[in-house]
């Protein structure tokens, strides 16, 4: 998925925990540079994937100015090292999410054998923060559920969400019936996060990408029927 208005969805598949993993990170273009949606597993090549996409698009690694994490999960954000061994990007995490991504805190799923090398967070995140981008501003939907701090980035100019893990596209099916509610053996307070799903289903979303299963021509109305499925 590429916009007119400077957003890229960047599908790369990585090695994670011995498996192939198809993921989808996203950039959108800024006056600065690039603004990165999460990145990837340590180890996993994410990073140099993401540098190949990043060339084809006629920009280099160190375009990347910061990282919006939408969650601590070492799938999301375990390459974040590398990538700041290789460029000056600034971190931005939500406030429930920081000690996970700093060490503070062992991240809830996984054990601490195998937590991916913790970094500095710069800029703590809010619901309603805004970042302005050539794509229109992208505003920060807290979905908390799948962990504590999730939040998912909703561009209101072109109806885009960047859902992260609250919702994703791999569903059964073609079309809008491929995004589907997050996945109950990932997610430790299912409860709260249809609750974000329900608070997702009232913007007004026309399409959404996820991290699994990447771009779907989906938006509000099939979400509210998520929401409503899976809270009965």
């Amino acid at each position: 998925m590429d916009t007119d208005a400077g957003l890229h969805a960047l599908p790369i598949t990585v090695d994670y925990g011995g498996q192939d993993l198809a993921i989808a990170p996203a950039v959108v273009e800024t006056e600065r540079g690039l603004v990165l949606f999460d990145i990837g597993p340590a180890d996993s090549g994410a990073v140099d994937a993401i540098e190949t996409h990043l060339r084809a698009l006629e920009y280099d690694l160190t375009d990347i100015w910061l990282v919006v994490l939408t969650h601590h999960d070492g799938d999301h954000a375990g390459a974040l090292a590398t990538l700041l061994e290789r460029t000056d990007a600034v971190v931005a995490a939500h406030r429930d999410e920081t000690p996970y991504v700093t060490g503070e805190r062992d991240p809830i799923k996984g054990s601490g054998d195998d937590r991916y090398p913790p970094v500095s967070v710069d800029i703590e995140l809010a619901g309603g923060v805004r970042v302005p981008t050539l794509a229109g501003p992208f505003e920060v939907v807290e979905t908390p559920g799948h962990a504590p701090g999730h939040i998912s980035l909703y561009f209101p100019d072109g109806g885009l969400l960047v859902a992260g893990d609250a919702l994703v596209a791999d569903g059964p099916g073609d079309g809008p019936d491929q995004l589907a509610g997050p996945k109950p053996e990932f997610t430790p307070e299912m409860e709260r996060a249809l609750e974000s799903v329900a608070t997702l289903a009232e913007l007004d979303i026309e399409h959404t990408l996820c991290y699994h299963g990447g771009y779907v021509p989906a938006g509000a109305d099939r979400i509210r029927e998520i929401a409503e499925t899976d809270q009965h």
